[in-house]
């Protein structure tokens, strides 16, 4: 195969690049660093698990709460202008979560530091496909960007684990240096944001509406498998989320100028890119977590060694993310897609030969390899799939939107499986989960072979006229 010429980047193109990326880089690292400190950090404050589980679920909570607002204010007010600010937010909470003496404080810093990654994420995205133009360039970018948010994600798990050996703090204090640097190089590198034309409003009530269904939709997803599926909190939960959405979306189709433009969805590709997102990180966050207890709990491996044998994964990404450019530009985004969701399912299927002896080489590593193959391929071309044929000044809410996709996807995919497995500590209790995710993985493939056929109906139709 022949690749395409790679573009010609002036050096503050790549300075561009490389901060919008190590905004992503730090959020992969924030959320999967903190995993494996929960329980040097539980016994420290003497806390239950249920409680220290919200070291993890305050970030998740917050960061898909606030996506879908981000990215409408970054449209609205300023990309660099709301990266800056969320850059600063997430620093000056983390030395505040560095030395906090208290476990409700912590929590409270960890949902703090998720609402500013609200902000930064969807705003890193959409500068980033505002910034490279549709097509070859853009395509690039966006492999090189999800190298690092697939890399954040996977080497935090290892630093997390080498740090939690020496001192849980150092994992919070880690982050205030890089979100620094990166805040320093926003403001020398980044072009000031284009001037305001015309009075720009936030929809209050839809953004209040918004922000409320969806931090009650999340909290309810996190919190299910404690409080109970069947129980009043979880059902009124949903049922009142579901009423402050609805109540959203009649805000948002008389306001004048909308949070969340509803047109926006008659975008086919866009649709069927956010559904696969939600299925693909919904069967992603099972997988991890099915690794986790078969690995941890049941092996009683250390989470240094569960990350080795993730490794792999993160060595597809790295090999094959700075190429999907030339993937894309050979087969399609289309056919690039297709091939990286069609990866997870014989990943999933290996994990249905696991044993009571963990097996490397003919099980464990071969589904790594498949994993980051999968997930290498798959999340570039999502992101470009449901980037393309968006106007820039709606680019911030594609970035929002996706990502929220992603974020609520990866915590009802996790609630799903946390409720599929029964209790208890045999190796048979994780298969009904790896049920789940090969599920995920179908769905995954099923909304894109749908949209694609949908796509092909009206050429036949017109094909057959003629």
């Amino acid at each position: 195969m022949s690749a395409c010429p790679a573009p010609h980047w002036p050096a503050r193109m790549w300075i561009a690049l490389l901060v919008f990326s190590g905004v992503i880089l730090l959020d992969g690292l924030d959320i999967s660093m903190i995993a494996v400190a929960i329980p040097e950090i539980q016994r420290e404050f003497g806390i239950s698990a249920a409680t220290a589980q919200w070291f993890v679920g305050a970030y998740i909570l917050a960061f898909g709460g606030f996506l879908l607002l981000g990215g409408r204010c970054a449209d609205l007010f300023g990309r660099r202008r709301v990266l800056v600010a969320g850059l600063a937010v997430f620093a000056l909470v983390s030395v505040f979560g560095a030395f906090a003496d208290d476990a409700f404080l912590l929590i409270v810093s960890r949902f703090v530091k998720g609402m500013a990654a609200g902000f930064t994420g969807p705003a890193a995205m959409s500068l980033l496909a505002t910034t490279f133009a549709e097509g070859p360039q853009r395509n690039r970018a966006f492999g090189i960007f999800n190298l690092f948010e697939a890399s954040g994600y996977s080497s935090g798990l290892l630093i997390g684990g080498l740090l939690a050996a020496l001192d849980w703090r150092y994992i919070f204090i880690l982050p205030i240096p890089i979100a620094v640097l990166l805040l320093l190089a926003a403001l020398r590198f980044l072009p000031p944001d284009p001037p305001r034309t015309g009075r720009m409003r936030l929809d209050i009530g839809g953004a209040a509406a918004l922000v409320a269904g969806m931090l009650l939709l999340v909290f309810t997803l996190v919190s299910a498998e404690e409080a109970g599926w069947a129980s009043l909190r979880t059902i009124g939960g949903f049922a009142l989320s579901a009423l402050l959405l609805a109540g959203f979306l009649a805000i948002e189709r008389s306001a004048r100028q909308p949070l969340v433009r509803l047109g926006i969805f008659s975008n086919r590709r866009l649709v069927a890119a956010n559904a696969s997102a939600a299925f693909l990180y919904g069967g992603a966050m099972g997988f991890q977590f099915l690794i986790a207890l078969y690995l941890q709990n049941l092996q009683g491996w250390k989470p240094w060694q569960m990350a080795l044998v993730l490794l792999p994964a993160g060595l597809m990404v790295v090999l094959i993310g700075p190429r999907i450019g030339a993937l894309i530009e050979r087969f399609g985004v289309t056919r690039v897609l297709l091939a990286g969701l069609a990866a997870f399912i014989p990943c999933y299927l290996l994990m249905l030969r696991i044993g009571p002896e963990p097996d490397l080489w003919t099980v464990l590593l071969p589904a790594s390899v498949l994993w980051g193959v999968g997930f290498a391929l798959s999340i570039s071309a999502l992101m470009v799939a449901g980037t393309s044929g968006v106007a820039d000044h709606e680019q911030g809410l594609a970035a929002g939107l996706l990502n929220s996709s992603l974020q609520v996807g990866g915590a009802c995919g996790l609630a799903v499986v946390t409720a599929a497995i029964a209790p208890g500590t045999q190796l048979a209790m994780l298969y009904p989960g790896v049920g789940v995710i090969l599920a995920f993985a179908v769905l995954t493939l099923l909304a894109q072979l749908i949209r694609d056929r949908r796509d092909a109906l009206p050429r036949t139709s017109a094909t057959a006229r003629s």
